[in-house]
């Protein structure tokens, strides 16, 4: 044995080696070769071919470390019969194989510009020279050593150091006698010399169940996808003139078994889906899937971007509910989160022992809010990660769109802070240019790799064209939330109804801007919980009441210009604040005005879908016009909605609880006006006060109403 022999040794036992690639494995020696293996506690070492033939005998040569000439003709990969005290045991060489990865890999990844990472990183399940086994790669640039570490080498990460891929650095190894389901972290030595907090894989596409939280290598897929008549049906259709009304899941409390555990997939499937049908949603969007440690995060605090989480199955089992839903005719959104990652130890956070995922600047990089950290916009290779996470869900799981966490806190360097807590950018303003760059190539990707997709932005501020083209200077969203009308509507409702002819404008000024954006019109979980009571416990006065201003208020909003998002357990007014650790209250809909709330719901879809003059143009001002604005001493509003080639609907809404009969207003045509949905229908858990199925106008427009208390009424012009 050599000085340099002995070195290497000493290194590899001390956890120091940091190119095992050069020592262990097959080498030339001479005219021959030789093996060198790293095997603490064995006793004796045989080496063989990958087909069983004997090619040699490694004897000890210190610590571990096992030695000899072996007989073959040129390199190949090779196994070892290996003698243990509890005896003999087979495996094979990782270091006799070549890499996987090429140079154009290191190119592209180098340049953040590799849009198929999700097949090169992460654990993949491959043939590789003649053998079938996993293959392993991470990012970790800064690492002095990455270790792979399983059950396989008892979790230590001196025995399978990775190859390190200088001009990208990713370190990778091809793992023969690892298969699906076995569990896996990284062990990292940082620049310092630091062994890091063991660590999983960013590109896990599986994980353990919590509290666990190592990765498990994914079996690929045997799920063979048939939705092709739902994907068609949205790659050719402009979502923007379609009815889209989006419940909204969390799938961890919608319902539970009935030993209160959460339902996997398939389960959840056979009972969301009839019901979310039945109440005509086109869309379920679901609260983060993606893995996370934590359960009353919600899924906001990702650890695992591309694993389904395992509280709900396996991989497959994601997949099946999505091809579910398309043969049901719902599309899926998933609820994705870019703006921050938690600062769990096994996660991104300080990864390769540097500050490369998150800012290292904390102006920058750590959330107040939160407690999290951020993510670096500017580095090209964290862009790309997540670039291709939302690439992934699309390609991989087929998901219909992606609902974007907390834009506004990613436009902003100085959102949730206070002067001298944030830094101006290069021009000395507040706006996050690199957030901003990040968010038009994600959606410059999105849509250009993806057709019949759709984005929408939480952003809850005047920032200018968010659902706006890149190439028109805006962030290419293709929807935006409409916080405002959340906002000042519930606003207006929460007051006592004598009040609200003091408070018109905060109905009205939500007109002023909406069509500057496409906007989705959202009653998220965010208003039902931190003791902000529910839907029904925001409106005033008696129960009766209460339920009387939620109709009128579901019908004001499904007749409003934008798309419909309801948060489950409100389509049946349900009293009790979310909590994420228990199902909704199924048990109200026994009592008549909750299963009215529900039959209002499924009605106001069905209108919705039917009346092209409610959905097909949205997003266009030029078909909305005012009946009735400034009734303000009445608390009445009316306009008309209207679309080409189809009959136009006029939206009256009156928000005090007086009946207003024989009330006068001016029809945007003559004639008569049936009424299509009346939220005080006895049906509904109403009072049945209504206009006998029409009004007729004039030929001035002119015509009486019958207005109920508490309501909006939605008429069409039938000739």
């Amino acid at each position: 044995m050599t000085n340099s022999d002995a070195d290497r040794i000493r290194a590899l036992i001390s956890g120091q080696e940091t190119d095992p690639f050069s020592f262990l494995g097959v080498h030339q020696d001479g005219n021959g070769f030789l093996a060198r293996a790293y095997l603490p506690d064995a006793r004796k070492v045989k080496a063989l071919t990958i087909d069983g033939k004997v090619i040699g005998m490694l004897e000890h040569v210190e610590g571990g470390v096992f030695a000899g000439p072996i007989k073959l003709k040129q390199f190949q990969p090779i196994r070892y019969r290996v003698t243990y005290d509890t005896g003999d045991h087979e495996v094979s060489d990782p270091y006799s194989f070549g890499p996987v990865l090429g140079p154009l890999d290191d190119h592209y990844m180098s340049e953040g510009s590799h849009l198929r990472l999700f097949d090169k990183l992460g654990a993949h399940v491959i043939e590789h020279q003649g053998m079938s086994g996993v293959h392993f790669a991470v990012w970790a640039p800064n690492a002095r050593r990455v270790s792979l570490v399983c059950d396989l080498n008892a979790w230590d990460g001196r025995r399978h150091v990775m190859r390190l891929r200088r001009d990208a650095g990713v370190w990778e190894i091809f793992m023969p006698d690892m298969h699906p389901g076995m569990s896996y972290k990284y062990e990292l030595v940082g620049p310092d010399g630091a062994v890091q907090p063991l660590k999983s894989d960013p590109f896990a596409f599986q994980a353990e169940l919590r509290p666990s939280n190592a990765s498990v290598v994914a079996a690929p897929t045997r799920h063979s996808w048939s939705d092709e008549a739902h994907r068609n049906h949205w790659s050719n259709t402009d979502i923007r003139r379609q009815p889209i009304s989006i419940y909204e899941v969390h799938p961890g409390s919608w319902r539970r078994d009935r030993d209160g555990n959460f339902l996997h997939w398939d389960a959840l499937a056979d009972e969301l889906f009839p019901y979310v049908v039945d109440l005509g949603f086109t869309h379920i969007e679901l609260l983060p899937i993606m893995e996370h440690p934590y359960d009353p995060s919600w899924g906001y605090q990702v650890t695992g971007m591309y694993a389904p989480s395992a509280r709900f199955g396996d991989p497959d089992g994601f997949a099946r509910f999505v091809e579910g839903a398309h043969k049901a005719g719902l599309g899926i959104i998933l609820d994705w989160v870019p703006a921050h990652f938690p600062m769990d130890p096994h996660g991104l956070k300080r990864f390769d022992g540097t500050s490369l995922y998150e800012y290292e600047d904390l102006r920058k990089g750590y959330h107040p809010d939160w407690k999290t950290l951020i993510y670096n916009f500017g580095r090209r290779e964290v862009e790309a990660f997540l670039v291709n996470n939302a690439l992934y869900w699309a390609e991989k799981y087929h998901v219909d769109g992606l609902r974007v966490d907390a834009v506004a806190s990613m436009l902003y360097l100085d959102y949730s802070r206070e002067d001298g807590e944030w830094a101006p950018n290069e021009h000395g303003g507040r706006e996050h240019l690199e957030a901003v760059n990040f968010l038009q190539r994600l959606n410059r990707e999105f849509y250009g790799k993806h057709r019949g997709v759709m984005t929408i932005a939480e952003e809850s501020t005047s920032w200018p064209k968010v659902s706006h083209p890149v190439h028109e200077g805006g962030l290419g969203f293709g929807f935006k939330w409409n916080m405002g009308f959340m906002h000042d509507t519930l606003q207006y409702l929460e007051r006592d109804p004598i009040h609200r002819r003091h408070h018109h404008d905060e109905i009205t000024f939500g007109l002023v801007y909406a069509f500057e954006e496409n906007f989705v019109l959202p009653l998220s979980h965010d208003e039902v919980v931190h003791g902000k009571g529910t839907l029904l416990h925001k409106m005033p006065g008696p129960d009766h009441e209460k339920f009387a201003t939620l109709r009128a208020y579901y019908a004001f909003m499904w007749g409003y210009p934008g798309k419909k998002l309801l948060f489950m357990g409100q389509e049946f007014a349900q009293r009790s604040e979310w909590r994420d650790d228990q199902a909704l209250d199924w048990w109200l809909l026994n009592y008549p005005t909750h299963e009215g709330m529900r039959n209002l719901i499924r009605d106001l879809n069905r209108v919705y879908r039917e009346k092209p003059a409610l959905h097909a143009r949205d997003c266009e001002g030029e078909f909305f016009h005012w009946v009735l604005s400034d009734a303000s001493d009445d608390s009445v509003f009316a306009w008309e909605r209207t679309a080409p080639d189809t009959a136009p609907v006029v939206v009256i809404s009156h928000f005090t609880p007086i009946e207003r009969a024989g009330y006068r207003i001016k029809m945007p045509k003559a004639g008569i006006w049936r009424e299509i949905l009346n939220t005080d229908g006895i049906h509904y858990g109403g009072g049945g006060v209504g206009n006998m199925g029409s009004i007729e106008a004039e030929a001035d427009g002119w015509a009486t109403v019958t207005i109920p208390p508490l309501a909006t009424l939605m008429l069409e012009h039938v000739g």
